[in-house]
């Protein structure tokens, strides 16, 4: 799965012995912001590490900038032509000299002195692990403004077994790409960022080494991860939505035929299960940043369902996207479609006790929503008192 090795003709310049980390910094119109990014590098008590700049011919006054820090740790690798956002990622990767790999965009930044310190310490003391990562603290205007809760996943530092993250990466992607180190081994093995998912490539990843690698995380949020109009995320969004709704179906169905390989019958199952869950939202119509949304027709699914032949796997995606759905539309109190989809669901799977609860509760009214709400409310007191 490795790709072939970039071309290192524009790399000019002596460079130090070789260093314990690599940052991969891609630069693409954020000349502005490109500084910050590399001083919070600089301040770090850890200083065995190298940065690329990976210049992505950008026509703002990168090179300039990239010219101006007086650190032989600092590389400054000019595209020409624009290789677009993945190829300089793999680029950058390739490139890259030091045991770790850490990625991060220009726009970003790390937010403590002893992160860096931090992260080979723990990865240092944990060779199962293939990366580690923290939650992140969202920045805007130059100022932090929250804790990204979805970052966050245990209160303290601990080390995951690599299939108990996939569980919970299969859900959505977690981690933040600036948050992330990875082991140079985990791409030798899995490979670099696919060209054909410029959505979600940091997810399939991410997925892909934690079914074979360990993971550390670090509680404490370590990098800022800033949201603005030219950041990659958004730039895909406003673009074309679709791009990004198909593209995670793509990851996810990837993903189900490589376990299949595996041939751990769990596992597939979690990712079947997975694959309903992002159709019923997508049935549903999922948002995406700045409002966004994508959704999926009746007839878009089938078609979709239809690549595969076998039936059983059909019904139970069928039956786990329509739940799903139904759920969305009821939070969003839009109670007919709701009850369609539970309908659909049960054709599904008839049997299926959770699936009558909910469909009969609806039908109930404005009691049947009370009770279930209550539920729902007496589960998560009861689930904070363990």
């Amino acid at each position: 799965m490795r790709q072939p090795r970039c071309d290192m003709g524009e790399l000019l310049i002596l460079r130090p012995a070789k260093p314990k980390v690599s940052f991969v910094v891609p630069c693409y119109k954020l000349a502005h912001l490109l500084t910050e990014c590399t001083h919070s590098i600089l301040a770090q008590s850890y200083d065995n590490f190298e940065i690329l700049i990976m210049d992505d011919c950008s026509p703002d006054n990168t090179p300039e900038v990239a010219r101006s820090f007086r650190d032989p740790r600092v590389v400054h690798v000019r595209n020409n032509p624009n290789l677009g956002h993945l190829r300089n990622y793999n680029k950058g990767i390739e490139m890259a000299r030091g045991d770790y790999i850490w990625l991060i965009s220009a726009d970003d930044r790390l937010r403590r002195n002893d992160a860096l310190e931090r992260y080979v310490s723990a990865m240092d003391r944990h060779p199962n692990a293939g990366f580690a990562f923290c939650p992140g603290m969202a920045l805007q205007d130059g100022r932090e403004t929250r804790l990204l809760d979805y970052s966050c996943i245990a209160g303290h530092d601990q080390v995951f077994k690599g299939h108990d993250l996939f569980r919970k990466l299969l859900t959505g992607n977690c981690i933040l790409a600036a948050a992330g180190m990875v082991r140079r081994s985990c791409y030798d093995k899995i490979g670099m960022f696919p060209l054909d998912l410029p959505f979600s490539g940091d997810w399939y990843l991410w997925l892909m080494f934690s079914l074979h690698f360990d993971a550390v995380y670090l509680a404490a949020p370590m990098v800022n991860y800033r949201y603005h109009d030219m950041a990659m995320s958004n730039t895909l969004v406003q673009q074309d939505v679709t791009i990004c709704s198909s593209n995670d179906l793509v990851l996810l169905w990837r993903i189900h035929d490589y376990v299949a390989q595996l041939g751990d019958r769990q596992l597939l199952l979690d990712c079947v299960d997975a694959l309903g869950s992002h159709y019923g939202d997508h049935l549903a119509c999922k948002e995406y940043r700045a409002g966004a949304r994508a959704g999926l027709t009746l007839a878009e699914f089938e078609d979709s369902l239809a690549q595969r032949p076998n039936d059983g796997l059909r019904r139970r995606i069928r039956a786990k996207a329509y739940t799903m759905a139904a759920d969305r539309f009821y939070w969003k109190e839009q109670y007919p479609e709701a009850l369609e989809f539970y309908r659909r669901a049960l054709q599904q799977a008839f049997w299926a006790p959770a699936i009558w609860a909910k469909y009969l509760l609806l039908r109930s009214g404005p009691l049947g929503n009370y009770l279930r709400e209550t539920n729902i409310r007496l589960k998560h007191l009861i689930g904070h008192a363990r």
